[in-house]
């Protein structure tokens, strides 16, 4: 792994810690275990710190490929990695969420990434034959995002895989794919 993929993943976990206050380039020094003053090397800014973490989110906050079963099984498991092994990750994106509110300069950069996962869900969909993928794909990001909010922030019990994949089909059949 690269270094400033090192200093990007020990911001994304400071940050789902301690929240955007706690991000300093000396406490990703210390959560990545590398000598003081590195991350200040690599980003010289807060600024700069904070860019090098979305853009590492971005590109670790995909879409899975379609699974064999289908977009629900697909849906179910990007909800599910998102709720489980992408914890940290998912409570950093967040944070920048409502950091974005009031800092235009990461705006676009948390806009490109939504976007993006917009864009995936949006080809899946029509290759499971949407008539409207754009439209489509947007009730089943904002799903898809309710429903990880609500897990992380503890307002909803975690689900299972299996309770994921079964909403999920209900969420397309309701939009004319059959959910398989």
């Amino acid at each position: 792994m690269e270094r400033l993929e090192v200093i990007a993943d020990a911001a994304i976990q400071v940050i789902a810690t301690d929240g955007m206050r706690g991000l300093t380039h000396r406490a990703v020094d210390r959560a990545a275990g590398l000598p003081q003053g590195s991350t200040s090397y690599y980003a010289r800014t807060r600024a700069a710190l904070l860019e090098l973490t979305i853009a590492r989110i971005i590109a670790l906050d995909r879409v899975v490929p379609p699974a064999p079963g289908g977009p629900a099984e697909s849906v179910a498991r990007y909800v599910f990695e998102a709720i489980t092994t992408g914890r940290t990750r998912m409570l950093a994106r967040y944070e920048f969420a409502l950091e974005a509110t009031r800092r235009p300069e990461l705006r676009a950069a948390y806009d490109e990434g939504g976007l993006l996962i917009r864009r995936q869900a949006a080809e899946m969909l029509a290759e499971a034959g949407s008539p409207d993928p754009q439209r489509h794909a947007g009730l089943i990001v904002d799903w898809m995002e309710g429903t990880i909010f609500g897990a992380l922030a503890g307002s909803s019990p975690e689900p299972t895989l299996e309770s994921l994949t079964s909403s999920a089909r209900e969420i397309l059949a309701g939009i004319g794919l059959g959910g398989e």
